[in-house]
């Protein structure tokens, strides 16, 4: 029964999830003519939608948010991943922050929405077997977010988690954006319950799935810290968290 419920709001979620990109993309394209800033507001309305749509899968969505993470502010948000979707989750939540991600080159093609804003909004889409032209995306993206003060997503696992556990950080390409921005505020973030989401790769998306996300307070810098410290400070958070929803959960 519960395979049928899943399958029966499977359906109208995914048309609308892909109807509302489809819908953007001529938008996003218009917006840019006029500059950076009314495309980055065209793409944090769709992923607002987009955060509604989550909910004709019966989605639920909670968020705890330091009151120390403000809008309209830069930020570096080092996050834990667990699926595609954490991208306009925290698109959504992120709305004044207009954030930017660092994303593989191959998701710059092809999709609807997502590939022209991250072609054209920004962001930094790197070669993982060119590791010169990576380091160099990345820093170009720091700088240019701490210039204009807005945020950058970074999920340092480098691929998501598909069964929900923390993976190892890799400290190259976060190590590379905190000295590229060395005056943005770091906000470890943490997000679970997304994978599932896909725990049938989309056939169907399970109905009913708790997605939690909470931005915690921002990680102190330490002059002198080796970035390697700073790092495995935040993955501490990050760690913390999912252990206290998880024992809180059983």
């Amino acid at each position: 029964m519960r395979r049928i419920l899943d399958w029966v709001f499977t359906v109208p979620f995914l048309i609308s999830f892909g109807l509302t990109l489809a819908v953007f993309e001529p938008i996003a394209r218009i917006a840019r003519l006029f500059g950076l800033r009314p495309m980055e507001v065209t793409m944090g309305v769709m992923q607002r939608i987009l955060l509604g749509v989550f909910r004709i899968g019966g989605t639920r969505l909670d968020v705890e948010r330091s009151p120390l993470v403000q809008p309209r502010s830069g930020y570096i948000v080092v996050s834990n991943h667990q699926s595609m979707f954490d991208v306009p989750i925290f698109g959504g939540l992120l709305f004044s922050n207009y954030p930017k991600y660092i994303s593989k080159r191959e998701l710059g093609r092809w999709l609807p929405s997502v590939s022209f804003n991250l072609t054209h909004g920004g962001n930094a889409l790197i070669d993982r077997n060119d590791p010169r032209q990576a380091r160099e995306a990345i820093r170009e993206l720091g700088e240019a977010a701490e210039r204009r003060n807005v945020a950058v997503v970074i999920f340092p696992e480098g691929s998501r988690s598909r069964d929900g556990q923390l993976r190892p950080f890799k400290l190259g390409g976060l190590s590379e954006l905190i000295a590229a921005a060395p005056s943005l505020p770091i906000i470890p973030t943490t997000i679970d319950g997304s994978w599932e989401l896909l725990r049938y790769k989309l056939f169907p998306v399970p109905f009913g799935t708790r997605v939690r996300v909470r931005f915690s307070e921002p990680v102190e810098r330490r002059p002198g810290e080796e970035p390697s410290e700073l790092v495995e400070r935040v993955r501490e958070v990050i760690e913390g968290t999912l252990l206290e929803w998880r024992t809180a959960h059983a």
